[in-house]
């Protein structure tokens, strides 16, 4: 397989924290690779050294097959647009001119610009201003401003933080099409796992510095547990019949939970109703990737 992104053993401290520590992923060439993890995980850090906003304190990685120790890296670097902070737009400027502007500071021809701004789904603007965007147009032009370099792979960090369902399923498609019909590498960051789920061909799960796991969504989808969601009156009852059946299961509210082990639902019932835990419903469902992190990194109730 080809890779457009590797790390080896990479470690980046701050004074005494440790941001990374022997972080190792690997992104495939042509895929949306997602990465998964709580805040201070790690992963706008590992995006940071690999645009270039920061420097590795160990370890090494590799852009297109040439390694951060090669003279050549700042010109791999060239091939990557990122959205890692909210881009700087002109307010008074309309989506063009303000990637004008761009190309201009890049010295870089604007020949693409319509293309670009078709792809991002902004092509019928007009003169309208910046100032005068939703935020998720405001978004889709930040992006833009990424694309105008022509790049191989985009990097983005929480590219629909804030945004609205319309403003999130407009930057989901705007995605998607990049990656499917200009067969560019993504790279993304999200705490919006349900979401996430929904692009992701690849996943690599951060935690504490460290990537300790990596898995193709196919295969998530394989190991992705059936559960029954059970609603219920007092998920402690619940808890102490489940924990008498020595049974797996997960508590997420005062109601509601999600049982692992597979069981009949009638001596359940039965069980429950004898505590005084009666339930509203039940249904069957696979585990979610916001679950199966969870689960990943400790989160499974078994107590």
């Amino acid at each position: 397989m080809e890779y457009v992104l590797q790390t080896q053993q990479l470690c980046k401290k701050y004074g005494r924290f440790n941001a990374l520590t022997d972080f190792t992923i690997n992104v495939p060439k042509g895929s949306i690779y997602g990465m998964v993890g709580r805040n201070g995980a790690g992963k706008t850090t590992l995006i940071r050294i690999v645009t270039g906003l920061n420097n590795p304190s160990s370890g090494e990685f590799t852009l297109f097959g040439t390694k951060n120790t090669d003279a050549d890296i700042l010109a791999k670097r060239r091939k990557i647009g990122a959205v890692v902070e909210t881009p700087s737009l002109h307010p008074e400027m309309s989506a063009k001119d303000n990637l004008i502007q761009q190309t201009k500071a890049l010295g870089i021809s604007d020949e693409k610009l319509d293309e670009i701004l078709n792809l991002v789904g902004l092509p019928n603007t007009g003169k309208k201003k910046a100032k005068h965007f939703s935020l998720g147009m405001r978004q889709r032009l930040g992006i833009a401003f990424s694309l105008v370099g022509d790049p191989d792979f985009l990097v983005l960090d929480e590219p629909i933080n804030g945004l609205d369902p319309q403003g999130i399923m407009e930057v989901r498609e705007m995605i998607l099409k990049l990656n499917r019909e200009k067969g560019i590498t993504i790279l993304i960051s999200s705490h919006i796992l349900d979401e996430l789920s929904r692009l992701a061909t690849h996943y690599g799960f951060i935690e504490q510095g460290r990537c300790i796991k990596e898995m193709s969504a196919e295969e998530l989808e394989k190991v992705s547990r059936r559960s029954l969601h059970i609603n219920v009156n007092d998920t402690q009852l619940l808890a102490q019949v489940l924990d008498g059946m020595k049974a797996e299961y997960r508590i997420y509210s005062p109601t509601e939970a999600d049982i692992f082990t597979p069981m009949q639902v009638t001596p359940l019932v039965l069980a429950l109703n004898e505590k005084k835990c009666f339930v509203n419903s039940m249904t069957e469902h696979h585990e979610s990737l916001e679950n199966y992190f969870m689960g990943l990194v400790g989160g499974v109730r078994n107590v």
